[in-house]
């Protein structure tokens, strides 16, 4: 599956399939495979609940039919990445500005790292913007401050996603 890939600046060098170690569980259910968090507004995915929100790629492997209901903004991280860590507080905060415009999934890599291959994740953190229409594109690392890296967002968010 080709997406196109806008290059970011800051990322960890390190393979997706980084150390566990000191990494915490942000979600700990059992009962629920998607977890939205109320007070920050981001959405935890698994495969599962990509599979149904935003794209079958076990039925369409060669198509992109995106499922969504409203255009999202995924973010492929780990918790031992020091640029995941930056970016997460800002994507929560995006996540409330932008509320009922678009949907902010996080996929943790080191959960769902046959997530991480299908999209040919080589280093985190990385996005995966979904429009309504059209294919997804794909943007990997953060800018060098936060300030930076929320207006990146909020750019790519306002031109990839609601045009």
């Amino acid at each position: 599956m080709a997406v196109p890939v806008l290059i970011g600046m800051v990322s960890c060098g390190q393979s997706v399939r980084g150390s566990d170690e000191g990494s915490a569980d942000i979600v700990n259910t059992a009962d629920k495979k998607e977890v939205k968090n109320e007070e920050h507004g981001t959405i935890m995915l698994t495969k599962a609940d990509f599979l149904t929100k935003v794209m079958n790629y076990e039925e369409n492997p060669q198509e992109w039919k995106y499922l969504g209901e409203k255009p999202c903004l995924i973010d492929f991280y780990a918790d031992w990445c020091a640029p995941c860590r930056t970016s997460s507080p800002i994507l929560e905060e995006l996540a409330k500005e932008y509320k009922g415009k678009i949907n902010v999934y996080k996929i943790d890599t080191q959960k769902e790292q046959e997530l991480a291959q299908v999209f040919g994740i080589q280093s985190i953190p990385a996005f995966l913007y979904c429009p309504m229409e059209g294919k997804p594109t794909m943007a990997a690392g953060i800018a060098p401050t936060p300030e930076e890296t929320k207006q990146m967002f909020r750019k790519q968010i306002d031109d990839l996603l609601l045009q």
